[in-house]
């Protein structure tokens, strides 16, 4: 990782002032993913970041996380596996809850999308409170596959969310904020 190749992508992420709601910055990637150069970037810098680590699966969280999860197992020659919101696969589906600021929600995985024993990397656009992030090595994990990494483009370092996660896993973010 340079500084130059992170501070370039920074540069193409835009502030959204009250978004969603009053008093919330929000971080805009689609300028970020419009930019072939800025996108290439982050997948080069996450597949630098394993390509030697052995990754079988890469679990996209929905929806972000799909767009970059995608991509990086293709440029790491692995497969890509969704987790979903309930309801969105047609299979059988195991199904991991976290709470949210206000109430839970929950991810899905179908039951036989990853084999006992294969590594995979979790990837999500944002970490913020860490709920998500918790709730996908979780489900990972009820799979009998091992989380080697869970990582993001987006850290917002104040809520804490890496916290969340366990320990044994580690934790990657491109930008900090």
């Amino acid at each position: 990782m340079t500084i130059e190749t992170v501070d370039f992508v920074k540069s193409k992420i835009r502030d959204i002032l009250d978004f969603p709601v009053k008093g919330i910055v929000f971080k805009d990637i689609t300028t970020v993913l419009r930019d072939k150069e800025g996108f290439k970037r982050i997948i080069d810098f996450f597949a630098d970041k394993f390509r030697n680590e052995q990754i079988d699966y890469i679990a996209g969280i929905e929806s972000r996380g799909f767009i970059f999860g995608a991509a990086l197992a293709y440029e790491l020659g692995t497969g890509f596996v969704p987790l979903r919101k309930p309801g969105k696969l047609p299979g059988e589906t195991l199904s991991q809850s976290y709470e949210l600021e206000y109430g839970t929600d929950t991810l899905q995985i179908h039951k036989d999308a990853i084999e006992s024993g294969k590594r995979v990397l979790v990837m999500d656009d944002l970490l913020a409170t860490g709920g998500t992030a918790s709730a996908a090595c979780k489900l990972i994990s009820q799979t009998g596959a091992k989380v080697i990494a869970a990582v993001f483009l987006i850290e917002l370092s104040e809520l804490n969310g890496r916290n969340k996660i366990p320990s044994d896993i580690e934790t990657v973010s491109m930008i900090v904020y």
